[in-house]
């Protein structure tokens, strides 16, 4: 069994400290927390889990192969690279970190220590998304035409990252997964208006080119009155709607779309015809994502496999953020990856 600790008992932290507990191929060993009574209250019901206020403490401790950390984001560098150099293997949450330099960083030290680094982009081992990618590797959908993600809810805010690096990272993880590649130049847009004076930003839209006629769209905000998950897939042949919100069908395929007649002599008429079919919804299996992710990674660091949420997926993630950032202060100037 890999043993593992959890640095972080706050929001995310309690969500791996029980799963990490549940899973056959872990063993939960220590949770690390500054505050006394958040570490108290995260560890009640796990009696043998050992309680560690200090971070470099628990570096030291010989019964940790592995850290999931689970801390501010401004945090995830210097600890996980910390983590690294101490011979852990490390699993970070979204995002991987503050900045391209940093997580370039992370990639590069796993990489010399011989170590995995994962990010926890959980949605990436849910059953939709995973049936989604199927999908469209089996060529159902035909070429990608377009990508279109609505993450909105109010609230929760974030003192330390504005919407677009709290949010974006769940949906631009399953993009990048479908896809597999960076896009080539993206423009963003984004306001403040609850936390102004730190520019914040709490509503933001971001366009990505992909080249090839692929399109890319995300709208992100903590201000709607309403919960949305929304991820559109179109395709030449078939069409994807992804509702997380939805109880029971929440992947639909629709077999709809244009057909475009090629016929040179026909042009002078009506070029495009519409195409109604069927709508069907795949089965889903029922697995909580974070019991998946957990057992990927012991299962990368028994095996030495490279994760499906590797630190370069999670350093993609962090360069179209990044990206984005500068593209909202430059009033949404292009910027080219």
């Amino acid at each position: 069994m890999v043993r593992v600790a959890v640095v972080g008992a706050g929001y995310w932290g309690p969500n791996l400290i029980r799963n990490f507990a549940a899973c056959a191929d872990t063993q939960l060993v220590a949770v690390c927390d500054t505050d006394q009574k958040r570490l108290t209250k995260a560890l009640a019901g796990f009696p043998d889990v050992a309680p560690v206020r200090e971070f470099d403490e628990l570096l030291g401790r010989a019964d940790v192969d592995a850290v999931a950390i689970a801390t501010p984001v401004g945090t995830h560098a210097p600890m996980g690279l910390a983590a690294l150099r101490a011979g852990k293997h490390v699993l970070i949450e979204k995002p991987l970190a503050a900045s391209v330099h940093d997580a370039k960083e992370l990639v590069t030290t796993a990489k010399e220590m011989g170590r995995v680094l994962m990010v926890d982009h959980t949605f990436i081992y849910s059953g939709p998304v995973q049936r989604i990618k199927q999908i469209v590797d089996a060529g159902e959908i035909g070429d990608l035409y377009f990508i279109d993600s609505v993450r909105i809810n109010l609230g929760l805010f974030q003192h330390d990252v504005n919407v677009v690096w709290d949010l974006a990272p769940h949906d631009l993880s399953i993009l990048d997964y479908l896809v597999g590649r960076l896009p080539r130049s993206l423009s963003a847009f984004g306001t403040c208006h609850a936390d102004s004076v730190r520019e914040i930003e709490d509503v933001a839209y971001l366009n990505l080119d992909f080249s090839g006629g692929l399109l890319a769209s995300f709208h992100v905000n903590w201000l709607s009155p309403v919960k949305v998950r929304h991820f559109i897939i179109g395709g030449s042949r078939k069409s994807i709607v992804y509702d997380d919100l939805e109880p029971a069908e929440k992947v639909k395929v629709y077999d709809r779309g244009i057909t475009v007649n090629g016929d040179i002599e026909a042009r002078r008429g009506v070029l495009v015809g519409y195409r109604t079919g069927d709508v069907w919804s795949p089965h889903i299996a029922q697995t909580e994502p974070l019991a998946r992710l957990v057992s990927h990674f012991a299962e990368c660091i028994r095996e030495g496999k490279e994760p499906i949420t590797s630190g370069e997926a999670g350093l993609r993630v962090v360069r179209i953020l990044e990206a984005a950032q500068r593209s909202i202060k430059a009033q949404g100037g292009r910027i080219t990856l």
